[in-house]
């Protein structure tokens, strides 16, 4: 389904400026009028329904595949006519003047031209946009010139007078009116609230990393068939949001990785994804379910078996300034890496200091906090060094692998590794 034949959410304010502009077609067109945006943001979309709502004689050529200046001449002016042996001979401006005058001089509604990619006319001829820009003056026909680019207008100045052009700026879609659009792209036959609230969990993933509609229309349409599994499987309803989310992260964080990156193709993607949810589910159970505060108070306990204490400031304390990873600056056995000797020991209050720097929000150290430690403890995780009837604070070391680490640290989405000495 196209996006003429749904309309246009999100662009109203672009096609009234359009609109406003060509007004009927037998009235003079303005010269030249310049629309500029972002990658996907509904520049030529926009342009070419409006043009084709009312019914506008125009012609769209494609900078980039015209990759030499006669054949963006040639391609303009076969469309325009049919009559090959008229435009045979176009190797300069003075025959594609000559050629559109004598096309369009027995027309008497408005004629659009508008060339898309515009970006790669700086490449050309320094005389050719200031000529394609005074079109309407050299042919003396009632026809307007159309630059569409992803670069300012200030970016087209070469030194020569050109022709200012009425410009239309395309913003970058918001949140709201990205789930908009990629609600009215879907098919009428799908719940639409329902799709809606699937639109923004995928959102919610990739909004920060992507704004490219194209590529997040992509991924929704791609990953819809997996949201629903569960409810065709019968396992899960409409309104069971959560099952339905906890059955889709994994493939959009699987998805999220490969992001402008896809090594195979969307159908090859897709049987990939199919083969291994169920590895997935089986690495999903093999992670140990423990509660909120016992994974950073075992992040916690990995970071101080592994970082040297004197790095610590560096990596928890705000403005500390950074520290060089000098031969000199190092101890003996610090320059050896801590993966390869083994864990540490540490005292406690080293651990908890780091807890309380990486844990959102302020936790109070309640005895629910230090009876998570034992139960830590207990589990085989942690280990108690020394007699239990020291003096001292007790200490501990952290027995668990960096694999296991990881996953605990992706489960409250931590990177572990951006805080590891023999990582930076």
């Amino acid at each position: 389904m196209s996006v003429e034949e749904v309309g246009l959410p999100a662009r109203q304010k672009q096609v009234q400026q359009l609109t406003t502009l060509f007004h009927h077609p037998s009235h003079s067109a303005v010269p030249s009028i310049f629309i500029y945006g972002h990658s996907s943001t509904g520049k030529s979309v926009t342009l070419s329904h409006v043009l084709k709502t009312r019914k506008l004689t125009h012609v769209i050529v494609n900078c980039v595949e015209c990759y030499t200046t006669s054949l963006l001449f040639l391609e303009v002016l076969r469309s325009f006519s049919s009559n090959e042996e008229s435009i045979w001979k176009c190797d300069n401006m003075n025959d594609f003047v000559r050629n559109l005058r004598k096309i369009l001089s027995k027309s008497e509604e408005a004629v659009y031209i508008v060339f898309d990619k515009a970006e790669s006319l700086r490449d050309r001829n320094v005389n050719i946009l200031p000529a394609i820009m005074n079109l309407q003056e050299l042919t003396s026909c009632n026809l307007c010139v159309i630059l569409v680019s992803e670069l300012p207008w200030e970016k087209f100045y070469n030194g020569i007078g050109i022709r200012d052009p009425f410009i239309i700026f395309f913003p970058d879609y918001t949140k709201e009116e990205l789930v908009e659009v990629l609600c009215h792209l879907q098919s009428p036959d799908t719940d639409l609230d329902f799709y809606r609230h699937y639109v923004t969990m995928v959102l919610a993933v990739f909004f920060l990393a992507c704004r490219d509609l194209r590529e997040l229309r992509h991924l929704a349409e791609m990953n819809f068939s997996i949201y629903k599994e569960p409810i065709e499987k019968g396992v899960a309803t409409v309104n069971d949001k959560h099952k339905l989310w906890k059955n889709l992260e994994p493939h959009l964080r699987s998805a999220l990785q490969k992001l402008y990156m896809r090594e195979v193709s969307s159908d090859e993607w897709e049987k990939l994804q199919s083969k291994s949810s169920e590895t997935a589910l089986v690495k999903r159970q093999n992670i140990v379910e423990l509660p909120f505060y016992s994974k950073f108070i075992l992040i916690s306990a990995y970071l101080a078996s592994y970082n040297p204490a004197k790095t610590d400031r560096r990596f928890f304390v705000k403005n500390a300034g950074k520290m060089k990873r000098t031969a000199h600056s190092m101890k003996k056995d610090e320059k050896k890496s801590a993966h390869l000797r083994g864990p540490h020991a540490f005292p406690l209050d080293r651990m908890m200091a780091i807890f309380y720097s990486i844990v959102d929000g302020r936790v109070p150290p309640t005895a629910n906090i230090f009876a998570q430690i034992s139960s830590l403890v207990s589990l085989r995780f942690l280990s108690q060094i020394g007699h239990e009837d020291q003096i001292d604070s007790p200490r501990y070391k952290c027995i668990v692998s960096l694999e296991f680490i990881t996953n605990i640290a992706k489960t409250v989405n931590f990177e572990i590794i951006r805080y590891l000495f023999d990582f930076v």
